[in-house]
């Protein structure tokens, strides 16, 4: 059979042009600070975009037509449906029923890895972990396990789910799109079902038996549901006695001495009554009691300098955070966040939004000494205090994850089957050809909008721009790839490389090298990257592109190596105490097995 022919050796390459050199190192150098990670791959994308306008490889007129591309569009789309379907409280109801079918961890972490790959399937799969992750770390504590036992599973299980579908994950929108370019017809709604879909069971049913079992052992000691910060050293009370230089003033005219000292004012006490909120307006009195948190040092240089007196507390002092109207909530800072790079003086926190940052905990370490100036990283888990009615939507605006649940939403609860149902017709419509999948989806999202399962303020909050100005800046790249003849140039080198090996050795290695870069860079720029390359290959074999192609999306969404090559791989990293080193453990041989079961399905079902 053709797949089996050797491929023949062709003549040596030709010299490269300016054009072809320009955009060939522009793209390892947008590569390398992908890699590099010290700056955000949206910024790195959009300057290599001004690069090429200015080195004339993209031309002006080609310039921002990426964000108007469908495969751009549709991201975005799908990004505001499953907020949607979030909101309506489907998931919520799934979630909670499903949970209590798993006794056995072996059957719960199948049952919830089934789910969230089904959930992946059709919706964005850092929404589906964003929704599983406070159900699943509810049931850890309930049935007295380890979130590191069933959050790194729960994460890859999100992450195959997406390889079932069109709108499972990005790569498999761009490379839709790219194939409509170079054949006329984009991949429909389930073409990627019968590959993605075997890879999805076999990848979770090895993940519910044996996956799990590689995780480091020393990650499952601390319970789910201990918790990360133990705040009874660290609060404490301080009275203000006759005389004290502090009377007259209000509470917040002390947060910039409290800041320079590291430590922060929670509230006044009052008659034995905690005032209401934190008390920012009250004017303090004699006899008030102030409630005081911050490193044991800290705290007693800002009592002194306030001229209080501590106060014997009986009992738990992690009471004194919370009240009627105060909250306490640990959050998780996914990757692209507001958060993620900043320190909470400043984002000023507690100026601007009213809250207080406790603590941070990474990597399963908590700090609690001197947190304000602390850059916040991707993976990071806060504790953060404000008002109970606020402090969600600051949550929200911070673009962090909160690790409770959440309930239904007011107001949700009779519409989570609309939601469905209006979704599944969108999804049937363009399955059926009635309509482009685009405007398929872009008439659900209205209707969504239109019945508030997303409100007008939340529907741009509930895109991902890092993902869609990535997507924006680097299709016109990979437009001025091809056009300079870099795409052909890169194909006639793999394929000289690989000659005398069958065209499926070389199937296989391209998508073991695209699997290797999206261990690395985002998912999205290696899809982008790796798709005019397969053409030109299949080209050059005289095989059908269509197998090379879906060997370059299950590569491009096979991130399992690294807790950066995946959203979620970073979401899940401070909840549960994951180090760097931890996830190749169970992902090198999820990716062997997906190499293993993927190609042959390839080989069938889109044969060369």
């Amino acid at each position: 059979m053709l797949w089996f022919a050797p491929a023949p050796r062709r003549n040596r390459a030709p010299l490269m042009s300016q054009d072809q050199t320009l955009i060939l190192v522009l793209l390892a150098g947008v590569l390398a600070f992908f890699i590099w990670g010290r700056w955000r791959y949206d910024l790195v994308a959009f300057v290599a975009l001004l690069i090429a306008l200015i080195a004339g490889l993209v031309p002006v007129e080609a310039a921002f037509l990426g964000f108007g591309h469908p495969a751009t569009v549709t991201v975005a789309l799908v990004l505001i449906i499953s907020r949607a379907l979030s909101n309506s409280g489907a998931v919520d109801i799934v979630g909670r029923h499903v949970t209590a079918l798993g006794g056995r961890i072996t059957a719960h972490i199948g049952i919830m890895g089934g789910l969230a790959a089904a959930l992946s399937a059709v919706m964005n799969n850092v929404g589906a972990l964003a929704l599983l992750m406070p159900v699943e770390l509810q049931a850890a504590a309930k049935a007295k396990r380890s979130a590191a036992q069933v959050l790194m599973p729960l994460s890859f299980a999100s992450i195959l789910g997406g390889l079932v579908t069109l709108i499972g994950t990005p790569p498999n929108i761009i490379i839709a799109a790219f194939r409509a370019e170079s054949a006329g017809a984009p991949f429909a709604m389930f073409d990627f079902t019968p590959v993605g879909g075997v890879i999805a069971v076999a990848g979770v049913l090895f993940i519910a038996f044996v996956g799990w079992r590689l995780i480091p052992q020393e990650r499952f000691k601390k319970i789910s549901g201990e918790a990360l910060f133990d705040l009874e050293d660290y609060i404490a009370e301080a009275r203000i006695p006759e005389g004290a230089s502090v009377l007259g003033k209000k509470v917040r005219e002390l947060d910039d001495m409290a800041a320079e000292n590291h430590a922060a004012i929670l509230g006044l006490i009052r008659g034995g009554q905690r005032l209401p909120g934190m008390a920012r307006r009250e004017t303090i009195r004699e006899g008030d009691l102030l409630v005081v948190e911050g490193g044991a040092e800290d705290i007693d240089k800002l009592v002194s300098l306030l001229g209080a007196e501590y106060v014997g507390v009986e009992g738990a002092k992690s009471g004194l955070l919370r009240s009627e109207d105060v909250a306490v909530m640990e959050v998780a800072v996914p990757a692209g966040a507001r958060a993620e790079g900043r320190s909470a003086a400043n984002l000023r926190l507690r100026y601007r939004y009213g809250v207080n940052l406790l603590g941070v905990s990474r990597q399963g370490n908590p700090f609690r000494d001197r947190v304000h100036n602390l850059e916040i990283q991707a993976g990071d888990v806060l504790l953060l205090q404000g008002n109970a009615i606020d402090l969600p939507e600051v949550v929200s605006r911070l673009g962090c994850l909160p690790l409770a649940g959440r309930g239904l939403q007011v107001g949700k609860r009779g519409q989570a089957g609309v939601c469905v149902a209006v979704f599944a017709l969108a999804i049937a419509a363009a399955s059926l050809g009635l309509l482009a999948l685009p405007v398929a989806l872009a008439c659900a999202a209205t209707v969504m909008v239109l019945m508030n399962l997303v409100p007008l303020r939340d529907v741009y909050d509930g895109i991902d721009w890092p993902v869609i100005v990535l997507l924006g800046a680097m299709i016109p790249i990979g437009g001025a790839l091809e056009a300079t003849g870099g795409t052909q140039l890169i194909a006639d080198a793999l394929y000289n490389l690989s000659a005398g090996l069958p065209a499926a050795a070389i199937l296989v290695l391209l998508m073991v090298v695209t699997m290797t870069l999206s261990d690395i860079m985002n998912n999205a720029a290696t899809a982008v990257v790796a798709a005019p390359i397969a053409v030109r290959v299949a080209e050059n074999l005289g095989v059908n592109p269509d197998a090379f192609l879906m060997a370059v999306a299950i590569g491009a969404s096979s991130a399992f190596l690294t807790p950066i090559g995946h959203q979620n791989n970073t979401l899940i990293m401070g909840p549960a105490g994951y180090r760097f080193g931890d996830y190749w453990r169970m992902g090198l041989p999820l990716e062997i097995l997906i190499v293993a079961v993927g190609t042959p399905m390839i080989l069938w079902i889109w044969p060369l």
